[in-house]
Protein backbone atom coordinates (compact mmCIF):
# COMPACT_ATOMS: atom_id res chain seq x y z
CA UNK A 1 0.00 0.00 0.00
CA UNK A 2 0.83 3.59 -0.64
CA UNK A 3 1.17 6.54 1.86
CA UNK A 4 1.10 9.26 -1.34
CA UNK A 5 1.09 9.98 -4.56
CA UNK A 6 2.19 12.95 -6.07
CA UNK A 7 2.44 13.95 -9.77
CA UNK A 8 4.31 17.34 -11.57
CA UNK A 9 2.45 19.79 -12.92
CA UNK A 10 3.70 22.74 -15.23
CA UNK A 11 -0.19 23.92 -15.93
CA UNK A 12 -1.09 24.23 -11.96
CA UNK A 13 -3.91 25.76 -12.09
CA UNK A 14 -5.73 23.24 -14.95
CA UNK A 15 -4.11 20.48 -13.16
CA UNK A 16 -6.08 21.40 -9.97
CA UNK A 17 -9.11 22.37 -11.76
CA UNK A 18 -9.03 18.78 -13.30
CA UNK A 19 -8.14 16.57 -10.13
CA UNK A 20 -11.02 19.07 -8.36
CA UNK A 21 -13.62 17.87 -10.79
CA UNK A 22 -12.36 14.27 -11.03
CA UNK A 23 -11.86 13.10 -7.67
CA UNK A 24 -14.83 14.75 -6.49
CA UNK A 25 -16.76 12.03 -8.81
CA UNK A 26 -14.63 9.13 -6.73
CA UNK A 27 -15.64 10.75 -3.40
CA UNK A 28 -12.13 12.44 -2.62
CA UNK A 29 -12.14 15.94 -0.86
CA UNK A 30 -9.36 18.38 -1.47
CA UNK A 31 -7.19 19.18 1.57
CA UNK A 32 -6.60 22.15 3.05
CA UNK A 33 -3.76 24.13 2.29
CA UNK A 34 -0.98 23.94 4.15
CA UNK A 35 2.50 25.71 4.14
CA UNK A 36 4.92 22.55 4.07
CA UNK A 37 8.14 24.40 2.77
CA UNK A 38 7.42 22.77 -0.24
CA UNK A 39 6.51 23.45 -3.59
CA UNK A 40 2.92 25.23 -4.74
CA UNK A 41 0.17 22.47 -5.20
CA UNK A 42 -3.05 20.95 -3.81
CA UNK A 43 -3.97 17.73 -2.12
CA UNK A 44 -7.25 15.34 -1.87
CA UNK A 45 -8.12 12.33 0.08
CA UNK A 46 -10.66 10.26 1.35
CA UNK A 47 -13.09 12.27 4.33
CA UNK A 48 -12.15 11.10 7.39
CA UNK A 49 -9.07 9.84 6.41
CA UNK A 50 -5.66 10.77 7.02
CA UNK A 51 -3.71 8.55 3.98
CA UNK A 52 -4.01 7.70 1.22
CA UNK A 53 -3.07 10.93 -0.25
CA UNK A 54 -3.37 12.42 -4.01
CA UNK A 55 -1.45 15.61 -4.43
CA UNK A 56 -0.47 17.93 -8.09
CA UNK A 57 2.63 19.99 -7.31
CA UNK A 58 5.14 22.08 -9.27
CA UNK A 59 8.22 19.65 -9.25
CA UNK A 60 10.41 19.74 -6.19
CA UNK A 61 13.63 20.14 -8.83
CA UNK A 62 12.40 23.26 -10.42
CA UNK A 63 12.62 21.61 -13.68
CA UNK A 64 9.44 21.37 -15.68
CA UNK A 65 6.95 18.35 -15.12
CA UNK A 66 6.92 15.23 -17.10
CA UNK A 67 4.77 12.28 -17.78
CA UNK A 68 6.07 8.76 -16.89
CA UNK A 69 6.54 6.77 -19.44
CA UNK A 70 4.85 3.44 -18.39
CA UNK A 71 3.55 5.12 -14.52
CA UNK A 72 0.05 4.61 -14.05
CA UNK A 73 -2.27 5.89 -11.29
CA UNK A 74 -5.27 3.82 -10.47
CA UNK A 75 -8.15 5.14 -8.21
CA UNK A 76 -10.63 2.92 -6.68
CA UNK A 77 -14.52 2.90 -7.79
CA UNK A 78 -17.14 2.08 -5.70
CA UNK A 79 -19.11 0.84 -8.53
CA UNK A 80 -18.86 0.72 -12.15
CA UNK A 81 -20.65 3.97 -11.83
CA UNK A 82 -18.61 5.87 -10.43
CA UNK A 83 -16.15 4.60 -13.01
CA UNK A 84 -18.05 5.74 -15.61
CA UNK A 85 -18.52 9.26 -14.33
CA UNK A 86 -14.92 9.93 -13.34
CA UNK A 87 -14.18 8.63 -17.05
CA UNK A 88 -16.40 10.87 -18.93
CA UNK A 89 -15.25 13.86 -16.10
CA UNK A 90 -12.20 13.45 -16.99
CA UNK A 91 -12.74 13.96 -21.13
CA UNK A 92 -14.77 16.76 -20.13
CA UNK A 93 -12.08 18.68 -17.72
CA UNK A 94 -9.36 17.95 -20.73
CA UNK A 95 -8.35 14.12 -19.99
CA UNK A 96 -7.77 12.19 -23.20
CA UNK A 97 -9.27 8.69 -23.92
CA UNK A 98 -6.62 5.45 -23.24
CA UNK A 99 -9.95 2.98 -22.88
CA UNK A 100 -13.71 3.45 -22.45
CA UNK A 101 -15.42 1.96 -19.53
CA UNK A 102 -15.75 -1.15 -19.83
CA UNK A 103 -14.89 -5.19 -18.18
CA UNK A 104 -11.20 -6.02 -18.15
CA UNK A 105 -11.63 -10.04 -17.76
CA UNK A 106 -8.27 -10.67 -18.49
CA UNK A 107 -6.85 -8.58 -15.42
CA UNK A 108 -9.78 -10.58 -12.99
CA UNK A 109 -13.00 -11.37 -12.85
CA UNK A 110 -15.45 -8.87 -12.25
CA UNK A 111 -12.36 -6.12 -13.56
CA UNK A 112 -14.22 -3.14 -14.60
CA UNK A 113 -12.20 -0.50 -15.85
CA UNK A 114 -11.32 3.02 -18.09
CA UNK A 115 -8.51 4.58 -18.81
CA UNK A 116 -7.50 7.99 -19.66
CA UNK A 117 -4.50 10.43 -19.67
CA UNK A 118 -4.65 14.25 -18.07
CA UNK A 119 -3.94 17.56 -19.36
CA UNK A 120 -0.52 16.63 -19.32
CA UNK A 121 0.05 13.35 -19.78
CA UNK A 122 -0.43 11.40 -17.24
CA UNK A 123 -1.85 8.09 -17.48
CA UNK A 124 -5.06 7.32 -15.04
CA UNK A 125 -6.86 4.49 -14.32
CA UNK A 126 -10.34 4.26 -12.78
CA UNK A 127 -11.69 0.87 -11.48
CA UNK A 128 -14.16 -1.44 -9.80
CA UNK A 129 -13.38 -5.04 -8.94
CA UNK A 130 -16.06 -7.46 -7.87
CA UNK A 131 -13.92 -8.37 -4.62
CA UNK A 132 -13.45 -5.10 -3.93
Amino acid sequence: MFSHIQLGACDLPRMIAFYEAVLACLGLVRLPEVDDQGPEGAGWQTPNAEWPQFYVQRPFNGRPASAGNGTQVSFAAQDREQVQTAWHTALRHGGSDEGAPGLRPHYGEGFYAAYCRDPEGNKLCFVHAQDW
